[in-house]
């Protein structure tokens, strides 16, 4: 396991969401039909699995029901969920939206205020966005636009990150710097990987979906590749 990796939180810490045996779902289709899980404060947990095991379904699930309980939440969708025509700075602002009314919102969008600018800066920086900062982020590359979302969560802060393939669009070096500031910045982590190395270097616990069901939910310094590799087979 990656150094930087916590040990498992015990279980005595608090549970912060859980799930007993619920179906869970998007529109009409059910993708959890039994779905029974919980997430404890101190967690480092990545979910594992083939593209529509029920990864973001879990995560979407999981974002309601933390914000729903007034937890403190960043989130990083999968589909970036930016604003194509606004900049790099004005999408990483956005994780601070509620802070200010509507108005100062305004006036920040038509000319930005300094100590905004300055504020949002060192993520752009930290991020390798910052000759980007003032582009919209529709002339962006993939890999910058799934960036600018990781630097809004980063902008936000909380105690519990929740994220969809935050990496998977940027070179492994990247990847692991982009993985330790998260470690770094959130208490609770909750990462959907598409990299079975990455989430044993990560995570402190591991949870493998396949066809909307658990198969797998063990400490990731219990687990191996090999036994990983399975979930995507078949």
């Amino acid at each position: 396991m990656n150094e930087n990796a916590s040990f498992p939180a015990p279980a005595s810490a608090p549970v912060l969401a859980a799930f007993e045996g619920e179906r869970l779902g998007y529109g009409e289709r059910v993708v959890f039909e039994h779905l029974t899980l919980a997430v404890r404060q101190g967690e480092r947990i990545a979910l594992l699995g083939r593209s529509g095991s029920g990864k973001s379904t879990l995560i979407s699930a999981l974002y309601r029901r933390l914000s729903e309980a007034g937890r403190r939440v960043a989130l990083v969708p999968q589909d970036h969920a930016l604003v194509p025509q606004l900049s790099v700075f004005h999408n990483i602002y956005m994780g601070r939206l509620d802070r200010h009314g509507t108005v100062y919102n305004a006036l920040n969008l038509l000319r930005p205020f300094r100590r905004e600018r300055e504020a949002v800066a060192p993520f752009a920086e930290e991020l390798g966005l910052a000759p980007e900062i003032l582009r919209p982020v529709e002339r962006l590359s993939g890999g910058q636009r799934q960036r600018t979302a990781v630097g809004r969560a980063f902008f936000r802060g909380g105690d519990i990150l929740l994220a969809d393939e935050p990496v998977s669009a940027v070179d492994e070096t990247q990847a692991r710097r982009i993985l330790q500031g998260m470690a770094e910045r959130f208490p609770t982590l909750v990462l959907s990987l598409h990299a079975v190395d990455l989430a044993l270097e990560t995570a402190d616990r591991i949870i493998g979906l396949k066809a909307g069901r658990v198969v797998v939910d063990a400490p990731a310094g219990a687990l191996t590749r090999g036994e990983l590799d399975g979930l995507y087979a078949g």
